[in-house]
């Protein structure tokens, strides 16, 4: 059993946030902001990380939740990207996060009029298997019957071959959330909805920001001797903070997905090449479809960003090129991020994904790019500028690290539902047994939020006590998997809100 406190209410938090000098303000909680402060923690540094609004609560949950090395940047030449990208793979799949990331084995289905032929995705899949040094298994080319009988869905007309590989996937969501509980338990101070109001000068330097706590209204500060601009598609807002003078430095580019309620159980996942250069994704997640991506140039506020019917269109059209009977209808959710792209000219499409750190007049770092894959080398990025070396650090699994199926195991011995232990398995781990520890104290937590999925009320409790969780959207769309199975009904939403307005419901031994 777990035991654990139960979390510090925001006021302690602001009031931690406001003595003494911190080394690191990280401003923003997505998954660039958490890592940096994680690992900025682990050194020994004292950290605070703040968000304006929710953890991972933009485009770090907007993501296609895949953990890859990237296949299509062989098709750019960035072999060194791939080959990194793979080592962090590997590591988070195997040491960091086993449960929580998960292997997931991808069809590039051949046809007779695609872009593609069998003997170029051969050498392709082989060459990525080979960067990852074959810890996947070889890619390989395998024929239309192997296809067909992996993922019976793909359109059979004019399919001649498919080339297979491996990558892992994840709830993107989770593993950000559990990522700020271990920068926490390295030390670090963190407060979701909390907004920059201005920042802090001392001496022409920037020493720290003022915030308002989005919840109460409370106005509050935090001193430190480097601040971080972790913002993402808000970035250049805060350089502006910074530097009125100081003009764009990123661009933005839009990317929208599908949840599509699946039919039948595939095998395998899709890898849909659109055209020469883009490819399109059909992933079994969550027990449903995960359709996508987009890849447009967005200038429009970073708020307002959302997935819209030309975008659900275009996805549906795009998989369409080797997937039979996707409806509309089945689209159980649509949601839509914004990637953090350097400034320069070219298409987003074929922009690089590298992650740029530049440093403002006041002498403010403002990190833009990377990508979900490679978050653990960024914060050592981070830490590197902060003149701490990466090398003292060693590697920090998440919380919670166990085998799924041993924990869906015990669970079930508890007892409970087959569908709902392995579903806190693969989204807690060992942390779920502090979950079925709160059914034990009240059955009725243990009741699911919604009969057609595995979310139990729990999870709801849990995520108010220990996850940060305050509003209705930060539990039904990023702590639990509601929303996006399309099962965030006004009732559920109502007492959802009535929850978050009781007080701890059980204080952990």
């Amino acid at each position: 059993m777990n035991t654990l406190l139960h979390s510090p209410g925001r006021a302690e938090v602001r009031d931690e946030l406001g003595r003494g000098t911190f080394d690191l303000l990280v401003i923003g909680g997505g998954i660039v902001g958490i890592a940096a402060a994680w690992t900025a923690a682990q050194a020994g540094l004292r950290v605070a990380l703040v968000d304006a609004g929710d953890f991972a609560g933009a485009t770090s949950s907007a993501s296609t939740k895949l953990v890859h090395g990237g296949l299509r940047y062989l098709q750019t030449g960035n072999v060194r990207l791939v080959a990194e990208n793979h080592r962090e793979r590997r590591s988070l799949a195997a040491q960091v996060a086993p449960h929580l990331v998960s292997p997931r084995r991808f069809l590039v289905p051949i046809y007779a009029d695609g872009p593609h032929g069998a003997a170029k995705l051969g050498a392709g899949v082989f060459l990525y298997s080979a960067l990852s040094a074959f810890g996947d298994g070889l890619g390989r080319v395998v024929s239309r019957a192997n296809a067909l009988d992996q993922v019976p869905a793909l359109r059979a007309e004019g399919l001649r071959a498919a080339a297979v590989y491996t990558d892992h996937q994840m709830n993107d969501s989770r593993v950000a959330i559990m990522t700020v509980r271990a920068a926490v338990a390295a030390g670090a101070t963190v407060l979701n909805h909390a907004a920059v109001r201005g920042l802090r000068r001392s001496g022409g330097r920037i020493v720290g920001a003022d915030l308002r706590d989005a919840l109460d209204g409370t106005e509050f500060g935090v001193t430190a001797r480097l601040v971080l601009n972790a913002t993402g598609p808000w970035l250049d807002r805060l350089r502006t903070m910074e530097d009125p003078s100081s003009g764009p430095s990123i661009r933005l580019s839009k990317g929208a997905h599908l949840v599509v309620r699946q039919q039948e159980p595939w095998r395998a996942a899709v890898t849909v090449p659109v055209d020469r250069y883009r490819v399109s994704f059909a992933i079994p997640w969550e027990d449903h479809l995960l359709l996508g991506t987009t890849d447009e140039p967005y200038d429009g506020d970073p708020a307002d960003v959302r997935a819209t019917d030309a975008d659900v269109a275009q996805i549906l059209a795009e998989a369409g090129h080797a997937l039979d009977g996707l409806r509309r209808e089945d689209v159980a959710y649509a949601f839509a991020g914004l990637r953090v792209l350097p400034g320069g000219p070219g298409d987003v499409a074929t922009a690089k994904r590298e992650t740029v750190i530049t440093e403002g007049r006041g002498g403010m770092l403002s990190i833009a790019g990377g990508k979900w894959t490679t978050y653990r080398h960024i914060g050592r990025i981070v830490l590197e500028r902060l003149g701490v070396g990466a090398d003292v650090l060693k590697t920090v699994p998440l919380p919670g690290l166990a085998t799924p199926a041993a924990v869906a195991h015990r669970l079930v011995a508890a007892p409970m539902e087959p569908s709902v232990a392995a579903h806190l398995a693969t989204h807690y781990g060992t942390l779920a047994f502090d979950l079925a520890d709160l059914v034990r104290r009240d059955p009725a937590l243990g009741a699911p939020v919604h009969p057609d999925g595995p979310d139990i009320w729990a999870q709801v409790v849990y995520a108010r006590d220990r996850e940060w969780a305050a509003t209705p959207d930060d539990i039904l769309r990023r702590r639990t998997t509601l929303t996006l199975r399309g099962l965030d009904t006004p009732e559920i939403r109502a007492r959802v809100a009535d929850l978050l307005e009781e007080p701890p419901h059980v204080h952990l031994p």
